[in-house]
């Protein structure tokens, strides 16, 4: 039998669950990100508010500039984890697989529980409802043959929508004279790169096969194919070891150029990496660092080491790529595991071979711990679990920033 796939995928998705839980929002233009004031950018927002031309990944201040009357709030990424969770359980009781794209967003393969196509269709309305009835949110649901043609689907009449593509004659046709950017994998970069070559629609993808593949190699191959609607592609459940890396980064609201205190926030996200690790009992066999530099230039640096999922090994390579940069201002840095397996390679210690329980690894972090806390007046070893929030780390670090200015 063919593929039958459906594609969910949530309407402004942080945006909805705050409006639900406070309907005073209802109806403004409501922006999740950063606040006006800050660095950062927009996460998400509510459809209003993109009436004003604000959208995912916008500059904050270019969002305000646009849409000053906007209601700014930061997200609250642990409440739409719960939510998420919530989703997918029931998204996944249909599927024989199903492949969670992010939070608010997921491949189900209905083929087998459907059976026919008039059954995929009952189990999209079934979705929808539930996800209506149970969760007070909309999702656009998008039935097709295929995985792209299912994300094609889904976005066809959002929000709230529902929308079939049930074969690839259906997908072309309905692309056919539409921009590039419509085809998976095509970005602004590589859309740039073939409207530069005069291939602009997806027509003239069909029509210059040959200069697309020339321009782009194997994504070209990919593109070309998806551009006639072949695309065989299975649903896929995701597996934590077949992330690429494990990381945390921190942008600052004003640059840094104390190398001292960025250590100290390299060890801060170090911490957050080995519990996210450690949740998926994966191992890193390498620790990368990354920097953006007040200018916006980014750097990475990288460095191989035996398997290992502490954040104490991972905070002193990661001072150690630190130290062979050049010191310039920061804006950003961050801190990850890749090269990832479930399998640790540790030699054994001489602690090991005693019988000895103590941890010297689990004794070093808890030093550290306590020098920040002496440093900063503040309890890190007894809010460890808040510091692995998002919001908590950002405030922890500013006010860290601020201490050491007023000090120095």
């Amino acid at each position: 039998m063919d593929q039958i796939i459906l594609h969910v995928d949530m309407d402004a998705f942080y945006a909805s669950v705050e409006i639900r839980d406070d309907p005073s929002l209802r109806g403004k233009p409501l922006i999740i990100g950063s606040l006006p004031t800050e660095r950062g950018v927009v996460a998400t927002c509510s459809y209003e508010a993109r009436k004003f031309g604000v959208h995912s990944g916008m500059n904050i201040k270019d969002a305000y500039l646009l849409c000053p009357q906007g209601v700014y709030m930061h997200p609250n990424f642990d409440k739409y984890r719960e939510v998420s969770r919530q989703l997918h359980q029931i998204w996944e009781t249909y599927a024989s697989a199903a492949e969670a794209v992010a939070l608010d967003e997921a491949y189900l393969d209905v083929t087998e529980r459907a059976g026919d196509w008039e059954g995929a269709r009952e189990i999209a309305r079934t979705i929808k409802r539930r996800t209506r009835d149970e969760l007070h949110l909309t999702c656009s649901v998008g039935l097709a043959y295929s995985k792209t043609a299912a994300k094609t689907a889904s976005e066809e009449k959002k929000p709230d929508g529902y929308f079939e593509i049930p074969t690839p004659q259906d997908f072309v046709a309905l692309i056919l004279d539409r921009d590039v950017q419509v085809l998976y994998t095509v970005g602004e970069k590589t859309a740039e790169k073939l409207h530069a070559a005069g291939i602009r629609t997806v027509r003239d993808v069909q029509e210059k096969q040959a200069e697309v593949v020339r321009l782009l190699g194997k994504q070209g191959q990919w593109i070309t194919q998806i551009a006639f609607g072949i695309d065989d592609r299975r649903v896929t459940p995701y597996r934590p070891e077949d992330a690429k890396s494990i990381g945390r980064e921190l942008t600052f609201q004003e640059d840094v150029s104390d190398y001292d205190f960025l250590k100290e926030v390299l060890f801060l996200l170090s911490l957050s990496v080995e519990y996210r690790a450690k949740r998926v009992d994966l191992y890193g066999k390498g620790v990368t660092l990354k920097l953006t530099y007040a200018n916006m230039k980014g750097i990475t640096r990288s460095h191989i080491v035996p398997a290992c999922d502490s954040s104490v090994t991972i905070y002193k390579e990661a001072c150690k790529l630190l130290d062979q940069v050049e010191k310039r201002p920061v804006r950003l840095i961050g801190v990850s595991l890749y090269n990832l397996s479930d399998e640790e390679e540790r030699q054994l210690s001489f602690e090991d071979l005693l019988g000895h329980e103590t941890d010297p690894l689990a004794e070093e972090q808890n030093r550290l711990l306590a020098a920040l806390g002496e440093r900063y007046h503040l309890d890190f070893a007894g809010h460890l679990d808040q510091l692995y929030h998002s919001q908590t780390l950002h405030r922890t670090v500013e006010y860290m920033r601020k201490h050491r200015r007023l000090i120095s």
